[in-house]
């Protein structure tokens, strides 16, 4: 039996290997045949032709955006100084850097015995000054009274002296009598004299007296005021910056102790080209209070707020190029002074303008469009503005035309394509996703493991986690910065 089972396996295998020797031997007679029967005819060349991706030109009326970076500022600061040199007594528990403080708050206190004393002295110089004034009135009407009678009695010896002269011409009287009235009246001539150089004196001393008032009531004014100056109070509500005072400390007048920023009074600084300036212009040539979008983006979001341009200054700047411009802000929560921003401004509209990639214009100002027999076409058109990776463009028959997105040297005039085409708005990404619990758990622990990120920024961050759904750019942020 094992003979024969041997015997068999060799048979198949031997009529097997036959098999195949005849399938190959028929291949390779064949294959020698269709090469002694195959024409000698050289091959015909194909035209070559690319795979482009179009899209067709629409015209619609577009808002540029101008983008720029700026520096945030408040509109209300306060440099917190000392009038007069002292010694420091007392801080307000809040006087510190970032300390919050209300209006009307005090804030210093410097120590105010000198300027109790210059007060106490002003008072008793007034005191004296009243004292000279009422004193002054009183021999002003003595002065008065005396000028009085002393023209009185001149009146009367006056009339003495002419009824002397009436006896004398009718011969009862003597000339001893007439000289002697007339010495009297000369005398109380001179008395009247006399008592009107009094009453000048009196009246010069009521004047003196009142200058001497006026001096102490302003000597009692500016004590008072330099005893006020000695407390340093808050005009507004705000925070204070800059602090470097301690109790205890000898200041100097005029010493700046800190500053006190209105945080809720804020608004952006920002620097455009000449040529971006002249975009933001009416036809008047004013300013426009066009809308301003500010954002910042810090450890796991973006804060953001809005605004309208407000001013530009008034010139370029020493060494500066373009226009400086500011513009208020709205509401800002969690934005500081001094924070670096990038800023969004919306230009006047643009109407009849196509919006394409940047890709579809070339360096001449040229697009390429499809034409007949899906052939391709130079088109010239005018580049309105650049933003970002589009250009806004406009230009005779561009209008419904299907332009060429990404173009390479191989594309030109005449070249057959097969387009490509593309919708010309494409669907925005989801503005929110939605959590796992695992997800959720894993970013809430890195957002409280954070110490790079501010205290309301990380509470507003948690609230977000704690929505069922968060913004998408949230969440690329947080996976950013987990390395996911």
């Amino acid at each position: 039996m094992r003979f024969l089972r041997q015997s068999l396996v060799g048979v198949f295998l031997a009529s097997l290997t036959l098999a195949l020797l005849f399938v190959a031997v028929q291949l390779i007679t064949g294959a020698v045949q269709e090469v002694l029967t195959r024409d000698n005819q050289p091959p015909q060349a194909r035209e070559r032709i690319f795979a482009v991706t179009v899209q067709t030109a629409e015209l619609d009326t577009v808002t540029p955006q101008l983008e720029a970076f700026g520096q945030v500022q408040s509109r209300r600061r306060l440099e917190l100084r000392a009038a007069l040199g002292g010694r420091v007594m007392s801080l307000a528990e809040d006087f510190e850097d970032g300390g919050t403080v209300t209006a009307g708050e005090l804030l210093v206190e410097l120590d105010p015995a000198d300027a109790q004393s210059a007060l106490d002295r002003a008072k008793s110089d007034l005191l004296d000054a009243q004292f000279e004034e009422r004193d002054a009135e009183r021999s002003l009407l003595l002065a008065q009274d005396e000028l009085k009678a002393a023209e009185a009695q001149a009146e009367l010896r006056e009339r003495a002296l002419q009824r002397q002269r009436d006896l004398e011409s009718r011969g009862v009287g003597a000339t001893a009598s007439v000289e002697e009235a007339e010495l009297a009246a000369t005398s109380a001539q001179q008395a009247v004299l006399a008592r009107r150089i009094a009453l000048a004196q009196a009246e010069s001393r009521v004047d003196q007296a009142t200058t001497l008032l006026a001096r102490a009531r302003i000597a009692l004014e500016a004590a008072e005021r330099d005893l006020d100056d000695m407390t340093i109070r808050a005009r507004f509500d705000g925070t204070l910056t800059g602090v470097t005072l301690v109790e205890g400390r000898l200041v100097a007048a005029n010493e700046k102790l800190a500053e006190l920023v209105d945080p809720n009074a804020l608004e952006v600084a920002f620097r455009v080209s000449t040529a971006q300036y002249v975009r933001l212009l009416d036809p008047e040539g004013d300013l426009i209070d066009a809308p301003v979008t500010v954002s910042l983006e810090v450890t796991g979001t973006d804060l953001s707020a809005s605004g309208r341009i407000s001013r530009d200054s008034g010139s370029a700047g020493e060494g500066q190029t373009g226009r400086l411009i500011y513009a208020r802000l709205d509401d800002a929560p969690g934005f500081k002074p001094g924070d670096f921003v990038t800023v969004s401004v919306e230009e006047q509209p643009l109407e009849r303008v196509v919006r394409l990639p940047s890709s579809v214009l070339d360096a001449n100002g040229s697009v390429l469009v499809l034409g007949v027999d899906d052939r391709l076409e130079t088109l010239p058109v005018q580049l309105v503005r650049r933003q970002g990776d589009e250009v806004l463009l406009r230009g005779t028959g561009l209008e419904g035309r299907e332009v060429v997105v990404g173009r390479t040297p191989l594309l030109g005039t005449g070249v057959r394509v097969r387009p490509l085409r593309v919708e010309a708005s494409v669907e925005a990404e989801p503005d929110m996703v939605e959590l796992t619990d695992e997800q959720r758990a894993r970013f809430v622990a890195q957002v409280e493991a954070s110490d790079r990120m501010p205290k309301d920024v990380k509470a507003q961050v948690l609230g977000q986690l704690n929505e069922a759904k968060i913004p998408a750019s949230l969440l690329r942020r947080l996976e950013n910065r987990a390395g996911g």
